[in-house]
Order: C-alpha cells, then structure tokens, then sequence
C-alpha cells in the first residue's frame, strides 16, 4: 500500500523539478507550440473552405488544436536520446521506475504548451466566432485523459525502437503521420469514405485526438471511452514487452 504514495510523491517531484528546468527554454517551447497547431490550422482552413456554413467544422477544430496542445509527446528526444549518449543507465540504477522521469518530463511539456498555446486557441475561437457547450467540454475531460494517455504510449512505444536502431527520430514522425492522417486532424471522421472512416473507428489514433475534440465540439462522432481504454491496455502490454527487451539489449550490449 505504501508504493503508490511514494510513486506519487516522486512522479509530482519530477513533474515540479521538469516544470522549473523548462521554464528557461520558453523560447524552444513557443517553437514546438507553432509546430503543434500547424497541422490543425490547415486541416481547418481546408475543410472550412469546403463546408463554409458548417459551424460545426470551426468548432471541432479549435477544440483539436487544444487536444493538440495538451497532448503532445516529445518521447523521442527527451527519453530516446538517453539510449543514444548512455546516460540511460544511470536512470537504470536509480531506485524507481525510470517511466517515472519520462512522464513527468512529458506532463511538464504538455503544461508549458497548453500555457503558451492557450492565446491561439482563444483567439481562433474568437476570430471563427465559435462558441461552445460547457456541458460537452465536461463531458471531454475523461476521453483527453485517455487521448493524452494513448498519444503517450504510441509515441513512447515508437522511441523505444532507439534500442534497435539509429533512426528513431523517422520512426516516430512516420507514426506522427499515420495520427494526423487516422486521427481527425487531417480531416473530420465524419466526412472520409465509409471504408477509411471504419478504419479510423477501430485503430487507436481517433481516441487520440478526433474523439476528445468531437466530443467537446458535440459533433456526435463515433468512439467511446471502452474504445479508448481497451487501446490503452493493448498499447501498455506492448510497451512492457519492448521495454523489457530493449532493456536486456541494452545492457547485454553496454552502453
């Protein structure tokens, strides 16, 4: 009983450690803010020129760009990076988890962006004169949770291949791509080809982003958090065996 606690206590003094050590680097920080809502700016200028009396469009996509902000993922640098110039096993001889340091540092990350990035999201929301209901914003916060897990998972997943191979960094953008495209920011769900949109239904990379966004919009769009959490599980099992694997390499070959 007593390990949860401690786990707590020492995930929140690295989130605050993380919190103050980023604070330095706004600058790096507004650069991957720009990076986060390009992709849902275009995905909103294109599909609003294509349904201009849509409100529903301006309204899905402020509310990607901020499930953008708040969920985006960096594992490939801030933990992959420790594989490449060893000092992952330093992290290794610590006496906790070392996923503890990766979430904290990412929880810090995603509250820098989410703070920096919040005067874009108001002021798209105010340029589209979108408004929204506080009742299905509410009703999001579970499916962001779930989203931000996935979007974790899938991304630290991808920089666990770091331990098999050099080029990490094209893994992780190539999953990068397969989300925006599959996910909802490329375009809507609602409005790809039946046998694309079943697709998207199934795979993991609509609860990632599409689903907590249309649920916030209240575009009514398919998902649930049963969906979200049976990806979540299936993501975490995959995680522990290539953590477990890329671990026994690592230090079979020597850092």
């Amino acid at each position: 009983m007593r390990t949860l606690p401690r786990t707590g206590a020492l995930l929140g003094f690295r989130l605050r450690q993380d919190v103050l050590e980023w604070s330095g680097a706004w600058w790096f920080l507004l650069t991957l803010v720009v990076q986060a809502v390009v992709a849902p700016l275009i995905g909103l200028f294109v599909w609003s020129a294509v349904y201009p009396d849509d409100p529903a469009i301006g309204r899905y996509y402020v509310a990607v760009i901020l499930v953008t902000l708040m969920t985006e993922s960096f594992e490939q640098h801030t933990f992959s990076e420790r594989i490449y110039d060893g000092t992952l096993s330093h992290e290794l001889l610590r006496p906790q988890p070392v996923v503890l340091g990766v979430i904290g540092t990412n929880l810090a990350v995603r509250a820098w962006l989410t703070l920096l990035g919040a005067p874009i999201v108001l002021l798209t929301a105010l340029a589209l004169r979108v408004g929204f209901d506080w009742w299905a914003v509410l009703r999001a916060v579970p499916y962001l949770v779930l989203a931000a897990a996935l979007v974790f998972l899938w991304t630290f997943l991808l920089s666990l291949t770091a331990f098999w191979t050099d080029r990490v960094h094209a893994v992780v953008g190539f999953g990068g791509q397969v989300m925006f495209l599959l996910g909802g920011t490329a375009a809507p769900i609602g409005v790809l080809p039946d046998g694309w949109r079943r697709v998207a239904e199934v795979l993991p990379f609509y609860g990632m982003n599409g689903l907590p966004a249309s649920v916030a919009a209240g575009t009514g769009a398919g998902g649930s958090l049963g969906y979200q959490l049976v990806w979540v599980v299936v993501l975490v099992g995959v995680v522990v065996v290539l953590w477990r694997a890329g671990v026994r390499r690592y230090t079979a070959v020597g850092s």
